[in-house]
């Protein structure tokens, strides 16, 4: 009897050990270690969907000395730790599973997206090569969308306006070319529009070239009101095109028909002309294009083929480039430091400092005449064009070639056989890509398409942030308490309500002062502070604290940091490295701000935290004041999904590793990912 259990037992175990190894690649060790390493890998894998990276890299890194070769664990330790913002240790054991033979070109192209991130810095646009990676065509199976495309004003959330200077209509297109919405302009319709422009508020303004008014419409495309009329006056045009603003908001109008430049206020009311000769300066031929960058006004002139610039009150300054530098410049758009413009068949880049033209792209030698080229929030340039009747769609080359990066950030199967994921989508560069719909995406299990697929949200649209804000309790801050206090009210006033305030002091141990609504933060004081002054602040940890609470909140997120001082104290960065932090900042989608709260220069330390992280610093009392914060943080492009699905796989009472796979589609572009989840155990 005792022999026969024996056998028995021996054979159970040889049975879970070869069901735990189909979960892996190969297991070539004793059935009791593959048995310890199937359970830390499953806690370790529902520490990483609930954001607790730290305890993940330590329950897969034990389920790893179980399993040193297994390749499925390296995979999983390597995700944690590039969650955890160690990318180099991320890249180590990714590279250990590639050498085995792991993951194929998904997981090798993975490695080549991070290790190219961290050693490049984003290309100039001026420098950069576009190629076509899809086209919107005005005419479908002999179906007329839309004629004669004049201009394009690219949205934050991926949408598009188009006019149609043909079909006197003004549209609305998404990423993938179809037309949400489709606007006719005032009573009698739009008589040739031509330019179209956003103000702060969201007004749109849109030329009508052969009605000689500017038509005013809602940030919807509802029409309100006109702008001029036909003549030679003041306030009057004869053929109105392009259209830029200043920092007041003036109106700066090219007038074709009286070759002159109508400057309005932002109410609409006309304050002058310029254009005519005077002194150097020629007068203009053939008003085109025009963009204003540092209250510069920049216009170019068609028949003259050059770009001329004066200031706001339309002095002449001097020529951008040579004349013939081009044969028909149409709109100038502002990239950067760089005006972007189209001149017949191709697309080119102004330096603006140098006056250096560099070719990003053309269209072809079929007959092609492009009014219009703007760059959009993915990453794209937009060109409209007038001859061939389309929009193309053009993109970095290193982005066709390349593809998208998708990554499978966090599964929730508590609701088995219910499950939702939530993923990121960018480019090479790191850069969000915004607007997806339900059909850009695929998910598969085993390779086999799921059931009841749907977009559950998508983080680019969301109204809502959280922020933590840090607080530098140096002896240096501790002089400017009333500014420290009036920089969190105004912070928390400008959160109207809205998603969740934390306040961490930076002292010699990080602590969290008030977590809640931004309304309930009250009367705050200084003085009412558990966190004493200190000479040794430990800016890293409070810098990570705040990031891990920021891991599962609102997609749109920030840190704001609050310091008065102008170098660190020698605790500052001896735990996490500054290229650690920022990875951790980057990986996770978190914003970094700084708040001087005097007028000296910030430490270097924070002055490289907040670049590399595309946020921002400003001086605490500054004229328009510290609300903006707020609302860049909600402005700024996410590239974050959530999706669900019913999943058929069986869980084996929840102790099975299920595999889920993603692809995610944009014109020509696709990217994939593949990982796992555990159901709950049953």
């Amino acid at each position: 009897m005792k022999k026969l259990r024996l056998i028995l037992i021996v054979f159970l175990s040889i049975c879970v050990c070869t069901l735990f190894s189909s979960d892996f690649d190969s297991v070539t060790v004793e059935t009791a270690d593959s048995l310890f390493a199937e359970e830390e890998f499953r806690r370790g894998v529902h520490s990483y969907n609930r954001g607790a990276y730290n305890d993940a890299i330590l329950l897969f890194e034990k389920a790893l000395s179980y399993l040193p070769t297994e390749n499925l664990i390296l995979d999983w330790l390597g995700r944690a730790y590039y969650r955890a913002g160690m990318e180099d240790a991320a890249l180590q054991h990714w590279q250990i599973a590639s050498n085995a033979g792991y993951g194929g070109m998904l997981h090798a192209n993975r490695i080549e997206v991070v290790r190219e991130r961290r050693v490049s810095e984003n290309p100039s646009p001026a420098t950069t090569q576009f190629a076509e990676a899809g086209t919107f065509p005005g005419i479908v199976n002999e179906n007329l969308i839309f004629s004669q495309p004049s201009a394009i004003l690219a949205n934050d959330n991926g949408t598009t306006w188009v006019l149609a200077y043909g079909s006197n209509e003004l549209l609305l297109i998404d990423v993938n070319g179809f037309i949400i919405n489709r606007v006719r302009g005032p009573l009698q319709g739009f008589d040739r529009p031509m330019d179209i422009l956003r103000m702060k508020d969201g007004t749109l303004l849109v030329t009508e070239y052969a009605g000689d008014r500017i038509a005013v419409l809602d940030s919807n495309g509802v029409y309100k009101r006109s702008i001029g009329s036909k003549g030679v006056g003041l306030g009057q045009f004869v053929g109105p095109q392009y259209m830029a603003l200043d920092s007041s908001e003036n109106l700066y109008v090219t007038d074709f028909g009286n070759a002159r430049v109508s400057v309005f206020d932002k109410d609409g009311n006309p304050l002058f002309n310029f254009g005519k000769k005077n002194g150097a300066f020629p007068g203009f031929s053939a008003p085109t294009g025009i963009c204003i960058f540092s209250d510069i006004v920049y216009v170019a002139d068609a028949v003259r083929g050059t770009i001329y610039s004066f200031d706001r009150s339309g002095n002449y300054t001097g020529m951008l480039v040579p004349e013939k530098t081009f044969g028909r410049p149409e709109a100038l758009r502002l990239s950067g430091d760089y005006i972007l413009t189209s001149d017949g068949n191709r697309i080119c880049s102004v330096d603006i400092d140098t006056g250096a033209v560099f070719e990003n792209g053309r269209t072809g030698s079929a007959p092609s005449r492009i009014l219009c080229a703007t760059p959009d929030v993915n990453g794209n340039i937009l060109a409209s064009d007038f001859v061939s009747n389309e929009i193309y769609v053009m993109s970095k080359m290193t982005e066709l070639v390349g593809g998208l990066f998708v990554q499978i950030e966090r599964v929730n199967s508590d609701e088995f056989p219910n499950v939702t994921l939530e993923l990121k989508v960018e480019n090479r560069q790191r850069q969000p890509v915004v607007g997806l719909k339900a059909e850009n995406f695929y998910l598969t299990e085993n390779g086999i398409p799921v059931m009841s697929q749907k977009l559950e949200g998508s983080a680019y649209s969301n109204q809502v942030c959280d922020i933590v804000v840090v607080l530098d309790r140096s002896m240096q801050t501790s002089q400017h308490n009333e500014a420290l206090e009036s920089a969190l009210k105004e912070i928390a006033d400008s959160m109207e309500g809205t998603g969740t305030l934390t306040v961490i002091s930076s002292g010699s141990v990080p602590t969290i002062e008030y977590a809640g609504a931004p309304d309930n933060l009250g009367d705050f004081t200084v003085a009412a502070l558990k966190t004493p002054v200190t000479d040794d602040c430990t800016t890293d940890l409070a810098f990570r604290l705040a990031g891990n609470t920021l891991v599962n909140g609102e997609k749109k997120r920030a840190i704001i940091y609050l310091t008065g001082a102008s170098s660190l104290t020698h605790s500052g960065f001896q735990t996490y490295g500054l290229s650690e932090m920022v990875s951790y900042f980057n990986n996770n989608a978190i914003a970094f701000y700084t708040v001087n709260l005097t007028q000296n220069v910030l430490p270097e330390e924070i002055v490289y935290i907040t670049e590399a992280t595309d946020g921002e610093s400003q001086y605490v009392y500054r004229p328009e004041g510290l609300s903006g914060i707020v609302k860049d943080v909600i402005a700024t492009p996410n590239g974050s999904y959530q999706l669900s699905y019913t999943s058929n796989l069986n869980t084996n009472f929840g102790k099975d590793y299920l595999p889920l796979e993603v692809e995610a589609y944009l014109l020509n572009r696709s990217g994939r990912d593949e990982i796992g989840y555990y159901a709950p155990l049953e």
